[in-house]
């Protein structure tokens, strides 16, 4: 009896934040579209910080565990390196999937990529804004509502369903694809989901450690964004 309700509580959670969150997307979308999606993801975990408060339960349980040592916080790194493996195992199958299956949009930068960050190129004020909000709103943000609570509450919703793991990391995946798919088009509904993959899957080898997904996340983010900044290429960063 008390599992069930554990699940049904976890299946509420999952549809009340996940509609929130899209909700708030779109409400803020008419009034600033290039940052509706960090102020919504932003505004979003406000509101479940203030949940999970009433409930007693802490961010370290999903995931921002505390580093007490100087072992656990240099241990990051070389668990950071183990998630770029993931990371670009996920880009390198999703460009092979690309050539043989033929998917030409694949190819082409969505018109919404240039729209949202076109004029960072030569622009360091502008860069400066955006690397603030990869380092929050997409690295710590995207990864505690995504692979933090998405992720637990999945596994809660589908304990004792075959593959269990396989869909909590897949369903979240899924909405992580789609939050991007809205600017990025189909082509970062694909890279992302399979990003997302590659984060969820990480996130539970881990043993739900969150700290070197949110290094990784926040680095390749920085990295994508000073290219752009130097005019040297136009890629989607993952957040």
């Amino acid at each position: 009896m008390q599992d069930l309700t554990e699940r049904r509580r976890a299946a509420f959670e999952l549809l009340g934040f996940g509609a929130l969150a899209l909700g708030l997307r779109i409400a803020f979308d008419p009034l600033f579209w290039r940052f509706a999606g960090p102020v919504s993801l932003v505004t979003t975990l406000a509101c479940l910080a203030l949940y999970l408060r009433r409930r007693d339960e802490g961010w370290a349980s999903l995931g921002l565990i505390h580093l007490g040592t100087a072992r656990s916080r240099l241990m990051v790194l070389p668990k950071a390196l183990l998630v770029f493996v993931f990371f670009a195992i996920a880009v390198a199958a999703t460009l092979f999937a690309a050539e043989v299956l033929g998917w030409t949009f694949m190819k082409v930068i969505p018109a919404g990529v240039e729209d949202r960050w076109g004029d960072v190129e030569g622009n360091l004020p502008l860069l400066l804004l955006w690397l603030g909000i990869v380092w929050t709103a997409a690295a710590f943000g995207e990864e505690m509502f995504v692979r933090g609570f998405l992720v637990t509450r999945s596994l809660t919703l589908f304990r004792g369903v075959p593959f269990a793991a396989v869909f909590a990391v897949l369903l979240p995946a899924l909405l992580f694809g789609f939050g991007h798919a809205y600017y990025q088009g189909l082509r970062g509904l694909v890279t992302v989901t399979a990003i997302g993959i590659a984060f969820g899957a990480a996130f539970l080898v881990l043993k739900r450690n969150l700290w070197p997904i949110v290094l990784v996340h926040g680095i390749v983010d920085s990295i994508n964004f000073v290219t752009l900044y130097l005019g040297v290429e136009r890629q989607s960063p993952v957040g």
